[in-house]
C-alpha cells in the first residue's frame, strides 16, 4: 500500500496543543472566508491523502481557495475528498500508485480535466518499512520497495507536474523528504535515510532545470511526527524519551504544522524560493546539543 508517511494525529498532548489548536485556528478562518485565501483559483494534486501530512494538506489548501485533486491506493482516501466537499471546498479523489507510472499520468489527466489545468503538486506519498534496518540486515525487498515508492513516486509526480505546468504557465512543486536526509542516526533505517536524501537531490536538479520555465520545486522535510506508525514503535514513555531528547522543542510535530509549511511551498510567500529545503524538524538538525 502507497500512502503518506505521516499519519493522522492522535490528538493533542502536553506542549503539542497549543500550536494545534493555532494551526486549527488559522483553517477556520481561511475557510470562513476572513483573511487572505493564498490558494484562490489554483488547481492541487496532492500524493499521500489518505491519511496524515497529506491529508491535512488537502484540507488546507481547500480552505485556502484551492480546488484539490486528492490522490492515494489506500480507500480511506475517498473520505479525504468527502471532508474536503463537507467544508464547502471542491475535490476529487484519484486512485493511484505512484510507482506505476501510467496510474501517476492518469492521475495528471484527471486533474486537468476535472478542473482545467495544475498549479501546484504536493508529492508526499511515501513509506517506512518494517524491516528496514542497517546495510546487512536490510532485505532487497524492503530497499526495493522503499526506493520504488520514495524516490520514483516522487519523479513520477515531478514528471507530470512539469508537463501540466507548462501547460498552465508555471507552479509550485514539493517534495516530501525527510531530517533523516540530513543527519545521521544510530537507530538506522538504511532505505528510507537513502530515499529522502534521493529526494533531496532530484529536488534540486529539477529546480534549476525548470526555474525559467516559472515551476517552482522544493523540499519539505518533517521532523519527528506523532504519526500512528511512530507511536507504535515508541509505545513506551522511555523509548519517546530517548527520540525527543534530540528535539530542541522537546516534542513531536504535528500534521496540521506540516500542511501549513506546505502551503507555504504552494503559494506566492515563497515565489523567490526554488530548489530549497524547508525542515520543519522542531530544530532537530540546527542542535549539537538539546536544552536537557
Amino acid at each position: 500500500m502507497v500512502s503518506a508517511r505521516s499519519g493522522g494525529s492522535d490528538g493533542p498532548d502536553g506542549p503539542a496543543a497549543c500550536p494545534r489548536r493555532v494551526g486549527l485556528a488559522i483553517m477556520a478562518l481561511s475557510a470562513s472566508g476572513e483573511g487572505t485565501m493564498r490558494l484562490t483559483g489554483r488547481v492541487a494534486l496532492i500524493t499521500g491523502t489518505a491519511s496524515g501530512i497529506g491529508r491535512a494538506a488537502a484540507l488546507r489548501f481547500a480552505a485556502e481557495g484551492a480546488r484539490v485533486v486528492a490522490v492515494d491506493v489506500a480507500e480511506a482516501n475517498a473520505e479525504t475528498a468527502e471532508m474536503v466537499t463537507e467544508r464547502g471546498g471542491e475535490a476529487v479523489a484519484v486512485r493511484a500508485d505512484v510507482t506505476v507510472e501510467a496510474e501517476v499520468a492518469a492521475a495528471f489527466e484527471a486533474a486537468e480535466a476535472a478542473f482545467g489545468r495544475l498549479d501546484v503538486a504536493f508529492n508526499n506519498a511515501g513509506v517506512m518499512l518494517e524491516g528496514d534496518g542497517d546495510a546487512a540486515s536490510t532485505a532487497e525487498s524492503v530497499i526495493d520497495r522503499t526506493l520504488a515508492v520514495n524516490v520514483k513516486g516522487v519523479l513520477h509526480g515531478c514528471k507530470h507536474a512539469v508537463a501540466a505546468m507548462r501547460r498552465a504557465g508555471g507552479g509550485s512543486i514539493i517534495n516530501t523528504a525527510s531530517f533523516v536526509a540530513s543527519v545521521g542516526a544510530a537507530t538506522p533505517q538504511i532505505a528510507y535515510t537513502a530515499s529522502k536524501g534521493a529526494v533531496l537531490s532530484l529536488t534540486r536538479e529539477l529546480a534549476v532545470l525548470h526555474a525559467r520555465e516559472g515551476i517552482r520545486v522544493n523540499a519539505l522535510s518533517p521532523g519527528p511526527l506523532r504519526t500512528e506508525l511512530l507511536m507504535r514503535l515508541l509505545n513506551t514513555d522511555e523509548k519517546r524519551r530517548r527520540r525527543l531528547v534530540h528535539v530542541p522543542m522537546g516534542r513531536f510535530g504535528e500534521a496540521d504544522e506540516l500542511a501549513a509549511a506546505a502551503l507555504f511551498l504552494a503559494s506566492d510567500d515563497s515565489s523567490y524560493m526554488t530548489g530549497a529545503n524547508l525542515q520543519v524538524d522542531g530544530g532537530l538538525t540546527a542542535a549539537y546539543v538539546t536544552p536537557e
